[in-house]
This record gives C-alpha cells, structure tokens and sequence, in this order.
C-alpha cells in the first residue's frame, strides 16, 4: 500500500511540475514582453526627439536660403551634422505641393540623387501604416512636413519577445525531450533487468517442481484421480514455465511467425475464462465463424498482452461480475483488436499515464503489465496500443494494432 501511494504522489508531483515549468516560462515571457515594451517606448520618445531636431536642421537650413546675408555670414556647421547624423530614422521631407525635397534610411534615398517614385511607394506604406509627422514650416512662405516612422532598431525589438519565447520553447522542448529519454533508457535498463532475473530466478523452482511432479506420478501410478490432478498441476507449471520464457525475451529481438489472429485470440479467452469468476461473461469471436486474419506475432508475447489486458479488466469489475468482449476488424495495413469491459473505468486524464512504468491503481503489483504490453505491441511488432474510450462507472476500451501478413 505504501509503494501504491508512492506511486500515485510521484506522478502527481511530476504532473505539477509540468504545470510549474509552464507558469514560469509564462512569467519569463511577461516580465520580457512589459521591459521590452517599456525599452521601445522609450526608444520611441528618443526617436521623435531626434526626427523634431532633424526637422529643427531642416528649418534652419531653409531660413539661411532664405537670407542671403546668413548665408554667407551664418555656421551651419551643427545643422548639417545633424542632418548628416541620422542613419537609423527614416524620414522624408514633403513640401506644401506634396512633392518630395528629401528622404533619408529609406528606399530610394541611398544613392546622391534621390529616386523619388521609390521614396513615393515607402511613404504610402508608410501611411498605411501608420506614420507620423514634424512640421518644417517657415511660414508665410515656406510649408513644409517631416514624415518619419520607427527605425530597424525599434522594429527589431517588437520581436524580441517572440524570439526569445521560441528559443526559451526550444530549449525547454529540448531539453524535455534529452531528459525524458535519458530517463526512459534508464527505466527500460530496470526493468529488462528484472525481466531477465525474474525469469532466471523461476527457472530453478520450476525445474525441482517439475521433478517432483514426476516422482508423485510414479507413486501415485494406481491411483487416476491423483494423476489428473498431478497433470492439472503440470499443466499449471509449464505455464509458470512460459511465463519465465516471456520475460526471458524482454529485450531480445522476438521470432515472429504468421498465425490466425482470430485463432490466437480464442487461445488467450480459453486460457483467461478457466481461470476467471464463474460471473464474468466472455464475448468473443468465434474462429470458425470469421474468415482467417493473418498476422506475423511472437505469440507467447502477444498473448501476454492479451492476458494482461484482459486480467486487469477482471480486477476492474466489482465483485467479479462484468462482461468481457473483443471484436476484430482491419484498418489499412493493421489488424485491430478491440478488448472491452464494464469495470470501473479509466478517468480521461489518465489515459497516456497508465502505460508508464510503475504506475498502478492497485494496492498489489509493480505497475509493469500495461508498460511492457506497450513495448511488446510498438517496438517487437510495430503496432499501437492505446485507450480507445472509458466511461467511469460503465468500462473501458483498449484498441490493439499490429500490421496484417502482406
């Protein structure tokens, strides 16, 4: 009971940390997009500052052409440098009849003589969206209008938060992903080992079972009774003895041979209904009924599948009463098995967790059977396996694919 609740508060804690690492990367992301937006408005400020003196440039510029006299006499040495100084703004200079005098960072304006139909179709975009504008005007006889919108820089730094939150995402992505496999080939090292020394350790039980079998079968040679249960009791050992060849091939890459799935499935319903509540009702197809559906299995480990889904639907069923049904279909290249019950149900949220190592909703086991149904069905045979549906309170389904023999 104490391992279960182990269990159960270590997925539970793992699910919260997920929640944790996203509210964090979010508040990451928060804080970023207030400061950038912060650094653009005052960027933005900086900017308007210095289109209003490149227009205050302008304006000086055109009172000295104004006047002959300051012309001659006047330094403008300061206007020119900071006309000469802006290489960030774009801005374009727009006399009282609309025609462009001067434009600068903009299309058009890179080379000595300005291209104004280029400069023209940056203004329009400009306008569309959104632009703003310095007035340059020396009234009565000069009107003139600096039109300037944000630079590169400033654009740039829109984009900061969203670059940021995909390089935060990515690595985050990555390092989930190195992580979990990093762990998952640690967890397949645990359990191939247990695997294979649960099967070693078996092997020597059953063999001195085995002799005694033998040995009560000779001494028991007039009395039939004795010898069918000793055979009962064989049978019963040489199924001890396929389940420590089962775990033996854990790991091992498994011999696959064509076989009848329908055939192999009422193998698995006899085998489970003998040894099942009088009051659980099976459902299944009957092979002599249904036109033969190849399929290429390693059937002792097929089969364990079939077991484990089909015992852990029996443990579902309160009191022992229940229905157990499959049914058999093809879908493109697979072979589908669907394996229902009216047990207790699985809730939605647990429908990915229940096939992770360890994890169990009994108080007995070690919360490997649908683990090593997952590895058996995916990796040994290049199936799926997966929650079809569950119903609390109603049953649940599984759905089992493996590629038909082509």
């Amino acid at each position: 009971m104490l391992y279960y609740l182990h269990l159960m508060d270590l997925y539970t804690r793992k699910s919260h940390w997920k929640w944790y690492l996203a509210a964090g990367a979010i508040l990451i992301i928060i804080v970023s997009m207030i400061y950038t937006k912060y650094l653009a408005d005052q960027l933005t400020v900086r900017e308007e500052q210095q289109a209003k003196l490149w227009a205050e440039a302008q304006r000086a510029l055109n009172k000295v052409e104004l006047d002959t006299f300051q012309f001659f006499h006047c330094d403008l040495t300061m206007p020119v440098k900071v006309l000469e100084l802006n290489n960030t703004i774009p801005v374009i200079l727009v006399n009282n009849s609309g025609q462009i005098e001067d434009a600068l960072n903009v299309p058009g304006s890179e080379g000595k003589t300005i291209d104004t139909v280029r400069v023209r179709q940056e203004l329009n975009r400009m306008f569309r969206e959104g632009i703003d504008s310095v007035d340059a005007s020396i009234p009565p006889d000069i009107y003139k209008k600096v039109y300037f919108s944000r630079s590169k820089l400033l654009g740039q730094l829109w984009w900061y938060p969203l670059v940021q939150l995909g390089l935060i995402a990515a690595f985050i992505a990555f390092g989930y992903i190195g992580f979990s496999t990093a762990r998952r080939s640690e967890q397949n090292q645990v359990w191939l080992g247990m695997a294979k020394e649960t099967a070693h350790q078996l092997g020597t039980p059953i063999t001195a079972i085995l002799g005694w079998i033998e040995t009560l079968k000779a001494v028991n040679e007039e009395r039939p009774d004795n010898q069918e249960m000793l055979d009962e009791l064989r049978n019963d050992v040489t199924r001890l003895e396929l389940v420590a060849d089962r775990f033996s091939k854990i790991g091992a890459t498994p011999e696959l041979r064509t076989v009848n799935l329908y055939e192999e499935l009422e193998f698995c319903r006899a085998y489970m209904q003998r040894r099942s509540p009088r009051k659980v009702e099976f459902a299944f197809p009957d092979p002599n009924e249904n036109q033969p559906l190849m399929v290429d299995l390693n059937t002792p480990l097929f089969d364990w599948v079939i077991e484990n889904l089909l015992r852990n639907a029996i443990d579902a069923m309160e009191g022992g009463v229940g229905k157990l049904s499959a049914i058999v279909y093809e879908e493109g290249r697979y072979a589908c098995v669907e394996v229902s019950d009216t047990g207790k149900g699985i809730p939605s949220g647990k429908f990915k967790t229940i096939f992770k190592p360890g994890y169990s909703t009994k108080t007995r086991g070690w919360g490997l059977g649908l683990s090593l149904a997952k590895r058996i069905i995916e990796e040994y045979h290049g199936g799926k396996i997966f929650v079809k549906k569950s119903e609390i309170g109603k049953g649940t389904t599984f759905l089992v694919k493996v590629p038909k023999t082509r």
